[in-house]
């Protein structure tokens, strides 16, 4: 029972340090030498990475927080299918019963880690494209599905912060549609509602019309740094 905990517990920590990898950070520091939590938004997110450092930057610390949430999740799913693990589970759980709990709490844990990173005293990104990872790694359809429900939202409407809201309310529906096990769902649920709150700012200057679209600086009134 202790290795098991001790084991469990090892797998969330490193879900965590993984998700706090402070991709955009690192790339404002060797592109421009800059902190990039100062700049814009103050988030390290691609977005902002996009406003500050330009579209290369960008999509690079987009695939690798998206990669990110992907590895937290499968690094979970390789140790929980390894011939090993049965000894160390407690005799009234089964490996297979207990993965898709692991998975949501890992994958939490990733979640958090992008956008409360130790690297960088607890701030960092929105955790978007990190969720995207996730979803894509825990049922790849309703990562595609969400991805679906982002592009066309970014199409109509060219304000990346409102994409991203649509897409994390989308995912607990989608993960209802094609039932989903009860712990995906309720990562879809707390997921959804985490991203939302993190877009609190966003959602302020959607109401007030301020709300920058895709390409567009931030007004000059711009958020502090993202905590």
């Amino acid at each position: 029972m202790a290795l098991w905990l001790t084991l469990n517990g090892c797998l969330i920590l490193l879900a965590y340090l993984l998700g706090s990898v402070p991709t955009g950070y690192w790339a404002g520091r060797l592109l421009q030498g800059i902190d990039i939590r100062t700049q814009g938004s103050g988030s390290t997110g691609a977005t902002n990475v996009l406003r500050t450092l330009g579209t290369v930057p960008a999509i690079a610390v987009l695939v690798i927080d998206i990669l990110k949430g992907v590895g937290a999740i499968a690094l979970v799913q390789w140790v929980y299918r390894a011939d090993w693990l049965p000894r160390l589970v407690p005799d009234f759980l089964s490996p297979s019963d207990w993965l898709p709990w692991m998975v949501t709490l890992t994958g939490i844990a990733a979640l958090l880690g992008h956008s409360k990173s130790i690297f960088l005293g607890f701030t960092g990104g929105k955790s978007v494209a990190t969720s995207l990872g996730i979803l894509l790694a825990l049922n790849w359809l309703v990562g595609l599905g969400t991805l679906g429900i982002f592009l066309v939202m970014l199409g109509l409407s060219r304000i990346v912060s409102l994409s991203s809201i649509t897409g994390a309310i989308a995912v607990s529906g989608l993960m209802i549609a094609l039932h989903q096990p009860l712990p995906y769902v309720l990562f879809g649920i707390a997921g959804g509602i985490y991203v939302i709150v993190r877009h609190r700012t966003n959602i302020q200057r959607l109401f007030a019309g301020t709300e920058p679209r895709l390409g567009q600086p931030l007004p000059e009134t711009a958020e502090p740094p993202a905590t």
